[in-house]
């Protein structure tokens, strides 16, 4: 298959990105010497090929969202088949079929009772969608002084206004303040930098964690906090999973405060973890759920809030409305592609293969230890995050200016040479991060593990 080297106005396809394209979260200054702008074309189950036909392991499933791999015909034609009945109509006080049909289904996977969906086009959204429900939801039932929010140090929850407040990741805020006003932030999960005494026992640490949202509830005055956001497993920072009781301790406190249980579940959900949802992984309901991504498997666009019945309660009355929407928020197209995306999932036994073969992942994953930058691998399920270390025996990071040298200098061109595409993040400590499509095995871990250890042994010799 050749790939096309110029647009349909005939021009370089190299200029035009340079002259046109603005990418997200990217240094455009890296290309302003003429440097190739990597291009991917084309995308076959777990692998992706760029523009000059050089080919990866996509082990990052794009940005932990193409669950069920690349070149799914049947989601192409499950797109276009709707396209063709119904190409868009919002759902502004009108319905469509594969909304309706996509939100049933949804509520069916969900725990407990979150029934009620409200579609949006993403994550951030999504989040955006719940902190104003949050917002009006204590307005509608007495309690109109609760607004503010909790949420997690390192943690990411999107680039809204409203999201990025939550966000706990300063340098991403810095620019852009002043933001929403009532978030605040309390330690996450890395038992990896927790205390001695805490590493040493896991569920004192998870009671520790919990325990620090009560006490932020507490000073900021319970009569004032609406939600507590977090991640099941936290993607910023390198996935951090929940301590043993940490979630049946948050769920305590949210009820004892009456404070709104909200899981981002934007990367978690849709097998990541292993179910559908990863709150049911780790046994406890929420009040809201938040999700996009591997909902569809990126085969277009589409994102969801999904709500208790309590929740929807109050909009059952008289002329209360949610005065909030986005016009592609349950777009037909993109809710076509959901619900055969999720006849994938059922077909293959997608959530069944995760859980299976995730032992093993973590197995192969483990192996690198042995390597003198390797401090700690972690994650759930197809979510791992590995952290590199100065010192294995002290636990020593790098300083930004290491960190920098370390994972731009080094890493990111080792990854590529590997032809392995995954995240080297350094929004906390600097760490690799991995979430391949989830239809791949122990072959492909054992691959993976191999061009990982080739690229960090070499970087280790930079240290």
């Amino acid at each position: 298959m050749s790939n096309p080297s110029t647009t349909s106005l005939g021009t370089s396809m190299q200029d035009a990105a340079r002259d046109h394209l603005w990418m997200h979260f990217t240094r455009h200054g890296d290309f302003e010497d003429g440097s190739h702008i990597p291009t991917i074309v084309r995308g076959e189950g777990h692998t992706i090929w760029d523009d000059t036909g050089k080919e990866y392991i996509d082990g990052l499933s794009g940005l932990f969202v193409v669950q069920v791999g690349h070149g799914r015909t049947e989601l192409a034609e499950a797109a276009a088949k709707q396209a063709e009945q119904l190409a868009f109509f919002p759902l502004w006080s009108f319905a469509h079929p594969a909304a309706i049909e996509l939100a049933e289904r949804l509520a069916v996977g969900a725990p407990g009772d979150l029934n009620r969906v409200f579609f949006t086009s993403g994550g951030g959204e999504a989040v955006e969608s719940a902190w104003k429900l949050a917002k009006q939801y204590f307005k509608l039932t007495g309690k109109p002084h609760k607004h503010k929010v909790i949420s997690r140090a390192v943690a990411y929850h999107g680039t809204p206004q409203g999201a990025l407040s939550i966000t706990g990741l300063p340098p991403l805020k810095a620019d852009f303040e002043p933001l929403v006003p009532g978030a605040h932030k309390v330690p996450n999960t890395n038992i990896y930098r927790a205390a001695e005494e805490l590493r040493e026992d896991p569920k004192a640490f998870g009671r520790w964690a919990a325990d620090r949202i009560a006490e932020a509830i507490e000073f900021e005055g319970p009569d004032t906090v609406a939600a507590v956001f977090l991640e099941p497993v936290q993607n910023a920072g390198g996935c951090f999973p929940p301590p043993p009781g940490y979630f049946e301790r948050v769920r305590e406190i949210c009820d004892e405060y009456d404070v709104l249980l909200v899981a981002d579940e934007v990367i978690c959900a849709f097998g990541r973890i292993g179910s559908m949802f990863a709150s049911t992984d780790f046994g406890f309901t929420p009040d809201i759920i938040t999700c996009a991504k591997g909902m569809t498997s990126g085969y277009s666009p589409l994102g969801a809030m999904i709500a208790s019945d309590r929740l929807f309660e109050p909009y059952k009355k008289g002329t209360n409305t949610f005065l909030h929407g986005y016009t592609f928020g349950g777009h037909p197209v993109s809710a076509a592609v959901g619900l055969a995306n999720l006849d994938i999932f059922e077909r293959e036994g997608l959530n069944d293969h995760v859980k299976e073969n995730a032992p093993a992942f973590r197995r192969t994953l483990e192996k690198l230890l042995d390597l003198p930058i390797v401090g700690d691998v972690r994650g759930e399920g197809y979510f791992y995050g590995i952290e590199l270390v100065k010192d294995k025996v002290t636990r020593e990071t790098f300083t930004d200016a290491e960190a920098e040298s370390l994972l731009r200098g080094h890493i990111d061109k080792g990854l590529f040479d590997a032809g392995l595409y995954c995240r080297a993040d350094d929004r906390g400590d600097p760490v690799i991060q991995l979430a391949p499509p989830l239809t791949i095995g122990p072959a492909e871990f054992d691959d993976i593990e191999q061009r990982l250890r080739s690229v960090l042994s070499e970087a280790s010799k930079h240290i």
